[in-house]
């Protein structure tokens, strides 16, 4: 295909940097992973947001979290339709699969996809309300969050969209029947963060989600 180009030069220099200190280091780790097998304990469903680093937050290594990224750490409500989804997947595959003890929900402030939801339920982003906007149909999971929040005064709202992201994501993670199996029968738990990018801290929903407490 004419248009694959060679990967840029900064990041072969990053490869090969890591190649001959971390992966040097702990090669016979690497090799055990390929040999072995993934078995996380936990699955991580954060946001795509370049500024959301969950493995060097929690000081994960290599092999230890199931990792799934989207745009404003979303999840669909359970839908066997047959067509193709992306999310749903790989929550199947960590529950059924791999089996993880844990499901982590982390959101996060300044969330770029959460603000375009609030603009678009509010109705300043009409391009969001497109059917040809693919931001604009998955954010809308997120409108039953934003119902909840739409009667706060208007400086407090996406801050707590920004919560309801998550609350929303693990309201539809217990529409699936493998993950509300899971969780009642007590082999995995759920829980939901928000990480603030600016001051470094991790605050958790307890009660349901009534409440937040920093970590």
């Amino acid at each position: 295909m004419q248009n694959i180009r060679p990967l840029p030069q900064y990041l072969v220099g990053r490869f090969h940097g890591w190649r001959a200190t971390s992966y040097s280091e702990n090669s016979a780790w690497y090799r055990r992973l390929a040999t072995d097998g993934q078995r996380p304990r936990a699955m991580v469903i954060s946001c795509c947001d370049s500024r959301v680093h969950v493995t060097s937050i929690f000081g994960a290594d290599s092999g230890e979290f199931f990792i799934h990224r989207n745009i404003a750490n979303l999840v669909p409500p359970y839908a066997p339709d047959g067509l193709q989804h992306g999310t749903s997947a790989a929550v199947e595959y960590a529950v059924q699969a791999l089996k993880v003890a844990h499901l982590i929900v982390v959101g996060h402030t300044s969330c770029g996809g959460v603000a375009g939801c609030h603009a678009m339920c509010s109705g300043h982003a009409p391009e969001l309300e497109e059917k040809t906007s693919f931001v604009g149909r998955w954010m809308d999971v997120l409108r039953p969050g934003y119902d909840r929040v739409k009667d706060l005064p208007e400086d407090r709202q996406i801050a707590a969209l920004e919560r309801e992201a998550v609350l929303v994501s693990i309201e539809n993670l217990m529409t699936f029947p493998f993950v509300r199996a899971a969780v009642e029968s007590g082999q995995m738990s759920i829980h939901g963060l928000v990480h603030d990018i600016s001051e470094g801290t991790l605050v958790q929903a307890i009660d349901g989600g009534k409440a937040w407490v920093e970590v």
